[in-house]
């Protein structure tokens, strides 16, 4: 029994070690597939996470492209700012340039009358012109060429001055002068003795006033008819103002229904000068010597101021008498014709005419009673 223990063990070892040997390969060739495995494994872990990286990678790039403001164009080149800067200097100095002329030209025809403008033209353009002699060194005919080319321009700017100042000026004189040299006819031969009186409107006959609820109203000034109807046996009576022909028509139309006023002149026969409209008498056809001008804003108004006789300024006040209290002063001019009224003006100038004239024929009359008395006296 003990050998065939001994023969089934030996057999069993026997049977057992080709087990053994082909265990052995198995287990050998298990750990190996196993470590292979662990290998891949670990090989997708890591090929996984790369993956994953790209994906990442790719979705940071897109979300970076959508998201994020691109990036700033690169600066210009030094080349282009010069170029910037140049033109930019070049437009500065071109605007200065502009502005200067442009002062430099108003001032002139602000300050100087055309006259004096083509005085200073003329010397400044004299002065321009440089002769250079045939003898002359290099170096002076070098600064001759440059003195007369820095001047040419200049000088071309003012004669485009002149010619642009003699343009405007002859237009605006077209709007400016009184609409003829002649604004009346001439006088009929038996008419050459005749004083002409010349009468503004606006606050020296009338008085216009505008208010919201009615609008404008012309009021007459007190003594307005009587003063018209006496004055025209001993004067040419002219209506001289400087409101519209719309204006002063109808005025003239209501205020001398007997026909005093002879003429009427309104704004185009005026003179504009420094924004004002002026009676410009040296226009009228008359002999200045027999004009008088009679304004509550005679020497404001007028050019020929010899011939202006102030009289107050009438604003609707109910118990004015300037009108009626100057007849007599008038009417002792008319009748007596002085040779040249402008000295008599002139001799009450400053002063209140009625009254002034009041007191001088006082004094006159008095020494007539003077004279007599003594006359009385001798004959005794």
């Amino acid at each position: 029994m003990n050998r065939a223990l001994h023969s089934i063990a030996r057999h069993t070892h026997t049977h057992a070690r080709p087990l053994a040997a082909k265990a052995n390969v198995h287990t050998t060739a298990f750990p190996r597939a196993l470590s292979s495995m662990r290998l891949s494994s670990v090989a997708a872990t890591h090929t996984e996470p790369s993956s994953a990286a790209s994906s990442e990678s790719i979705l940071k790039s897109s979300s970076a492209i959508d998201s994020e403001p691109p990036e700033n164009p690169s600066p210009p080149s030094s080349e282009h700012k010069g170029n910037s800067g140049l033109w930019t200097a070049f437009k500065f100095i071109l605007t200065a340039a502009s502005v200067t002329g442009v002062a430099t030209a108003g001032y002139a025809s602000y300050a100087y009358s055309m006259e004096e403008v083509e005085q200073k033209a003329a010397a400044f353009q004299k002065s321009a012109s440089y002769n250079i002699p045939d003898d002359a060194s290099v170096l002076e005919k070098i600064r001759g060429f440059l003195y007369s080319t820095t001047m040419t321009v200049p000088a071309k700017a003012s004669e485009l001055y002149l010619d642009i100042r003699r343009s405007i000026e002859e237009q605006v004189k077209g709007f400016a002068a009184p609409s003829s040299e002649k604004l009346l006819p001439d006088l009929l031969p038996q008419e050459q003795h005749v004083m002409t009186l010349v009468l503004d409107l606006n606050e020296t006959l009338v008085y216009s006033d505008w208010k919201r609820e009615r609008g404008w109203r012309t009021f007459k000034r007190p003594g307005v008819d009587a003063f018209l109807e006496h004055l025209a046996h001993f004067y040419e009576i002219v209506v001289y103002s400087d409101q519209l022909n719309m204006y002063v028509d109808p005025i003239i139309e209501r205020l001398d229904q007997k026909g005093c006023i002879r003429y009427r002149l309104s704004r185009d026969a005026t003179q504009y000068v420094n924004g004002k409209h002026y009676r410009d008498l040296s226009k009228l056809n008359r002999d200045p010597t027999k004009v008088i001008y009679l304004s509550g804003h005679a020497l404001e108004s007028c050019l020929q101021e010899e011939n202006a006789l102030q009289i107050e300024p009438w604003k609707l006040e109910s118990d004015d008498t300037a009108l009626l209290d100057l007849i007599p002063f008038l009417e002792y001019v008319a009748r007596h014709r002085p040779a040249d009224i402008r000295p008599v003006i002139a001799s009450y100038r400053g002063r209140d005419i009625a009254t002034e004239f009041r007191e001088r024929t006082k004094e006159h009359q008095r020494r007539m009673e003077e004279q007599k008395q003594q006359g009385r006296f001798w004959r005794r």
